[in-house]
């Protein structure tokens, strides 16, 4: 790939200056400033205004989906999403995430039920949920791992024929496309975030996609305090509203996030060439998205590798380069799960491998040729 091509070109200006795992991408400051004027003379700051009512229509146009509904992050929108759709009992979900997926369900008053991860994808693995139904099992909660999309038909399969809900935490997944079109239609509620380490960012923000008007119509209520007007409230909402300066935010970066991606696509592209040969080093394969965002790089190192991962991170951070183990420890080996039965290693032995082997290297949009290359010469032991 010439990106490659022409970081190795470029290995003599190498920089020690340190390099983050990610880094935001931010539009030119400059730009921003008419929306901060607006909002100024308008005087509103929240509470559903103008720029928040364009950023939601604008994001159903770019992700093709019929409705969503802006919140002021990620977490909130697991956490609403499970109130909209009633949510109880308990709830299948994954051990290999963000901790984020799992508090959700306790702040809600759920027990998480944890099931393994299949070794390819590094998602909620299918063949492994039936056994982990009872009858106290009434949702399932998969996430699509560094944007790669879930198994969707043959979960969906199972939750058909058990009468469960479907909520995709999404964080990842911005802008994914299977065959079909947006992943995000896929299941009863898919939930983004919008946090500044995303492709996508608003600051601060999250949306859960709504197949009807009716379920938005819901979601809005609950992020509102679960007022309907000004005298009445239907339910016990929290305030989970974006800000019109996130939402104006949003809007500006839409105008970039494709350019974005499009670097993302080519840093991506020149790791993969630089360590396919690697022995020891395993990088993960698309799983059915026919458009990625490539939110991620992991890799996993395998003990065929001269270093373990660990010494690998090390070495990594002498050189000033800030990968991630991400996702390492596993949700279940926190206190407040891991005495779970369905938290025991035993019955998770995928999760608990891969979360010893694997390490996010850096991917954003202003990553250096010669930071690629020095990452990339330090992984291949020069």
């Amino acid at each position: 790939m010439q990106k490659a091509q022409k970081a190795i070109e470029n290995i003599a200006n190498s920089t020690t200056s340190p390099v983050y795992v990610t880094q935001p991408a931010l539009p030119p400051l400059q730009e921003f400033i008419p929306y901060l004027e607006a909002i100024w003379a308008s005087k509103i700051l929240t509470n559903g205004g103008p720029f928040h009512q364009q950023l939601e229509k604008a994001l159903c146009d770019y992700l093709g989906v019929p409705h969503l509904a802006l919140l002021s992050n990620g977490t909130l929108g697991l956490v609403t999403a499970l109130q909209a759709l009633r949510v109880t009992g308990e709830v299948i979900t994954t051990p290999y995430s963000f901790v984020a997926t799992a508090h959700s369900l306790l702040w809600n008053g759920i027990k998480p039920v944890f099931v393994d991860v299949h070794p390819d994808t590094l998602n909620l693995d299918p063949a492994r949920i039936e056994a982990a139904i009872t009858p106290q099992t009434t949702a399932i909660m998969p996430v699509h791992c560094y944007g790669h999309p879930c198994d969707v038909e043959a979960i969906q399969r199972i939750a058909d024929n058990y009468n469960l809900k479907v909520i995709y935490d999404a964080a990842h997944a911005f802008g994914v496309q299977d065959a079909g079109g947006s992943i995000l239609r896929h299941g009863d509620l898919s939930v983004l975030s919008f946090h500044a380490t995303k492709v996508f960012n608003t600051f601060e923000g999250g949306a859960i996609i709504c197949p009807d008007a009716k379920t938005k119509q819901r979601i809005d209520h609950l992020k509102n305090f679960g007022f309907v007007d000004e005298t009445t409230v239907v339910a016990p909402g929290i305030n989970g509203k974006m800000s019109e300066i996130n939402a104006a935010f949003g809007l500006l970066q839409l105008k970039h996030v494709g350019a974005a991606l499009a670097q993302r696509q080519a840093i991506d592209a020149a790791y993969r060439e630089a360590l396919q040969d690697v022995p020891g080093i395993r990088c993960l394969q698309k799983a059915g998205e026919q458009v990625a965002n490539y939110s991620y790089f992991p890799i996993l190192v395998e003990e065929d590798y001269p270093l373990s991962r660990d010494a690998l991170y090390q070495k990594l951070k002498d050189n000033n380069i800030f990968s991630r183990r991400y996702f390492y420890p596993l949700i279940t080996d926190f206190p407040m799960y891991r005495g779970m039965p369905s938290s025991r290693r035993e019955n998770l032995p995928v999760a608990t491998a891969v979360a010893q082997k694997v390490l996010c290297l850096p991917i954003y949009p202003n990553l250096a040729d010669s930071d690629l290359v020095r990452i990339i010469s330090i992984l291949k032991g020069k």
